[in-house]
């Protein structure tokens, strides 16, 4: 799940010339005016001692085997050097957190610890559900890298402390190569290939967020990056830009697996049917999980990598602390833990390949050409328009 943009106008030729990240242009700044506390300092070591002895309950997406893996070790690891328990609470959807704190209502939060980004993100904040000053109170946040990568805003929200960057997204297509040749993939190519090859190519259902990033990356190829995809949505620039992407699905789903009647549940369930064959891509927001899948064995050594011309959709995935919570020491240890060279490292060249957002660990490498989140605002509604017309 992404991340960055302020609301300037992109534009389709500025964004061919970058092979790496778009930054924002102020983001130095807003870093540069945070002091981060000192790991050696009395702060600090009093935060460390309240930490000891608490359990972390962490939200998090469990529809991944790999970033599950991953949450184990990290589990030990915590255990060992902080005396934290860490417990990893599945969710299959980014929102389940979001509506107990919406139900919670301010009261002790069964939450300490949430993996969040996007419009979830936007509204927490909006609410004052989120404890602040988070990047001033985690001595490690000192490490990331603000000037290289996208991590200070998310999908049109300045985090201002209330989150912080844990790793980076980038929605691909994990592909047969004999189906898929050219290294990038347009709308119109998608649409050739679903003809040729009817029933293998589908998409993940909205509001599962791979799905909706499948649709944001067409409606941006479709309209040739429309600046105004990067403001608050407006009716006009929805009545004028949607029409266009339910013209293409409708001319798409036809050629679709159950023929754009049924969609599969999540990525993970996509990846098994492309596993087993019946497929001939999956998704993927994560730019090595075709890497680590082959190697494995998982998939087969034909597979390759694939992104839309306009460049990858990119965001930061992001952990935040409800100001609820009732061990927010403990969840601090744990995020400074996971900003760490050792977690960032392991979590980079582990089983879940996940980008590192810390300077010292930056590959330009393992990423792909960035293209800029879609303002928040356009997420909820391509989810709910696309509900309306094909979900029923």
């Amino acid at each position: 799940m992404i991340s960055l943009l302020s609301k300037s106008v992109i534009s389709r030729s500025i964004l061919c010339f970058f092979t790496f990240f778009w930054v924002p242009a102020n983001a130095d700044e807003t870093v540069k005016s945070v002091a981060t506390v000192d790991e050696n300092s009395a702060q600090w070591q009093q935060t460390l001692s309240a930490a000891k002895g608490h359990s972390v309950y962490f939200y998090a997406w469990g529809g991944s085997k790999a970033v599950n893996e991953y949450l184990r070790w990290a589990t030990r690891e915590i255990a060992q050097q902080y005396r934290i328990k860490l417990i990893h609470v599945k969710v299959t959807d980014p929102s389940e957190p979001v509506s107990r704190l919406k139900a919670e209502n301010g009261r002790a939060s069964a939450i300490d610890l949430m993996w969040v980004n996007g419009e979830n993100f936007a509204y927490l904040k909006q609410q004052g559900f989120l404890l602040g000053n988070l990047w001033s109170a985690i001595p490690n946040t000192a490490f990331l890298a603000v000037h290289s990568l996208p991590i200070t805003v998310d999908f049109g929200e300045s985090m201002d402390g209330f989150e912080v960057p844990w790793g980076i997204g980038q929605f691909n297509l994990i592909a047969e190569n004999e189906v898929f040749q050219p290294p990038q993939v347009s709308a119109q190519s998608l649409l050739e290939i679903a003809k040729k090859q009817p029933k293998t190519v589908t998409y993940p259902r909205p509001p599962e967020f791979h799905g909706t990033t499948f649709l944001k990356q067409l409606l941006v190829d479709l309209t040739n990056a429309d600046s105004r995809l990067y403001q608050l949505a407006t009716e006009q620039a929805q009545e004028q830009l949607l029409p266009v992407l339910w013209q293409f699905l409708d001319q798409l789903h036809p050629h679709l697996w159950q023929q754009g009647k049924a969609f599969p549940s999540s990525a993970a369930e996509q990846l098994l049917l492309y596993q087993q064959k019946i497929l001939s891509m999956a998704v993927s927001f994560n730019p090595n999980q075709w890497l680590k899948e082959k190697s494995t064995q998982q998939i087969s050594e034909s597979s390759v990598r694939r992104y839309f011309t306009d460049g990858a959709i990119t965001n930061s995935h992001n952990l935040a602390i409800p100001k609820s919570a009732p061990s927010s020491n403990a969840a601090k240890v744990v995020i400074n833990f996971m900003l760490s060279e050792k977690a960032q490292q392991e979590k980079f060249t582990g089983v879940w390949g996940d980008p590192p957002v810390i300077t010292s660990l930056l590959d330009e490498k393992a990423t792909m050409p960035a293209h800029p989140e879609l303002h928040s605002s356009w997420h909820v509604i391509i989810e709910d328009a696309w509900q309306q017309r094909y979900g029923g």
